[in-house]
């Protein structure tokens, strides 16, 4: 079945085959082309799937360049499907500058939702989700980790990052050295994999853990730090806990944090986050 022309953004498991979408199949089935971050490696998932869609490679090296020739496809009339190796594209893969193109030159972008890493191991780290900020890699080199890491020590929102297995040791060491020792941190590793494991505890326990570890050292690794806390929130007083879960009872959480501070004397914004870390 032949689709609209258009780019197609299309999701890849992350591990577990059977998280390969019937809606991903069909559009990979479907369209004339679909650029691959690697050919060879999304060959072997394209053929597990019976899909034989003739395949182009679109990487970092050759992105910009290919973009104008996909866009030429999309002219004429051609629908055009884009993968990454692995999740969703363009997360901390290739695809930003094909899709900046495709859309100014005026044709329809179709995202497909699907596998992320950083989303899924999200979901399981018990850290608050309300807010958070995906920083993809950290970098490679000391002092530009150290540095950005510094950038974010302040940061309330919960920090999530994706990490080499030869750079998680020292990954880890700069969390410790700069967000702290005691900072809360989660480790998932291999997320929907065989050997799929979460390690949680402060900073400096799972750097000891990791460090004794060497099977911790291996495969596709997502970090999450809890973010930075003004304290606000040990200073709230049992008496304000307690209306703040009576009045929950009737009253949406924003409604309820705004009227219990306001009858405590407290700040709205310290209440609404402790609602939003209960499961009342």
């Amino acid at each position: 079945m032949s689709l609209p022309c258009a780019l197609y953004i299309v999701p890849t498991p992350i591990g577990n085959l059977g998280d390969m979408s019937p809606r991903a199949i069909e559009v990979l089935s479907g369209v004339s082309l679909v650029a691959c971050e690697d050919t060879r490696h999304s060959g072997k998932l394209l053929s597990h799937f019976g899909i034989a869609t003739r395949t182009t490679a679109l990487h970092d090296h050759n992105e910009r360049a290919r973009a104008q020739w996909i866009v030429d496809k999309l002219a004429a009339g051609e629908a055009v499907a884009l993968i990454s190796d692995a999740g969703t594209p363009l997360i901390s893969d290739p695809g930003y500058h094909l899709v900046s193109h495709v859309r100014q030159a005026g044709f329809q972008v179709i995202p497909l939702p699907g596998p992320c890493a950083a989303i899924t191991a999200l979901s399981a780290s018990g850290l608050p989700s309300d807010r958070f900020s995906f920083e993809g890699f950290l970098p490679a080199k000391e002092k530009a980790r150290l540095d950005k890491l510094q950038e974010l020590k302040e940061d309330p929102r919960t920090l999530i990052f994706y990490e080499s297995p030869h750079r998680i040791c020292y990954s880890l060491e700069a969390i410790v050295q700069v967000l702290g020792a005691e900072r809360q941190l989660v480790m998932a590793r291999e997320v929907s994999k065989t050997f799929e494991t979460f390690l949680s505890g402060t900073a400096a326990e799972v750097c000891a853990i990791v460090a004794a570890d060497a099977n911790q050292q291996k495969g596709e690794i997502v970090l999450m730090c809890h973010g930075h806390s003004s304290g606000d929130e040990e200073a709230i007083p049992a008496k304000a806990l307690d209306t703040l879960k009576l009045l929950c009872d009737e009253l949406p959480l924003k409604k309820a944090a705004a009227l219990a501070a306001q009858i405590h004397g407290l700040k709205k914004n310290a209440l609404y986050k402790y609602g939003l870390e209960q499961d009342w």
